[in-house]
């Protein structure tokens, strides 16, 4: 895929809609429906092409798994970040709230 032109995909994980590609220089990368934030990006927009999830970057992200609403990912460091649907606490971030973008777990 021309988006990912020069990085090396090492995982992917795809659910409901959307779907997350790690790259071996722990980029995380989104694209499909972008209902909830599921994807990343700041916004709800759809994405027709895999885009790299800027707020990750440097974070040196060793996992992710995608949800049929919602995303996480996991650092080296042993972080845990959620995104997307917040409905039922599935986040764990302690609320109900959407996040368009990555939030780390406290």
């Amino acid at each position: 895929v021309e988006a990912f032109a020069g990085q090396r995909v090492i995982a992917v994980s795809t659910a409901l809609g959307h779907n997350l590609a790690l790259t071996a220089d722990g980029g995380v990368w989104s694209w499909g429906c972008g209902v909830h934030g599921r994807l990343g990006h700041g916004h709800q927009q759809h994405q027709l092409l895999p885009k790299k999830v800027e707020i990750l970057a440097g974070r040196r992200v060793v996992s992710v798994s995608a949800m049929d609403t919602h995303s996480l990912a996991v650092t080296a460091d042993g972080a845990v970040y959620g995104w997307g649907n917040g409905g039922h606490g599935r986040l764990g971030h302690g609320d109900q709230q959407d996040q368009l973008l990555p939030k780390k777990i406290e």
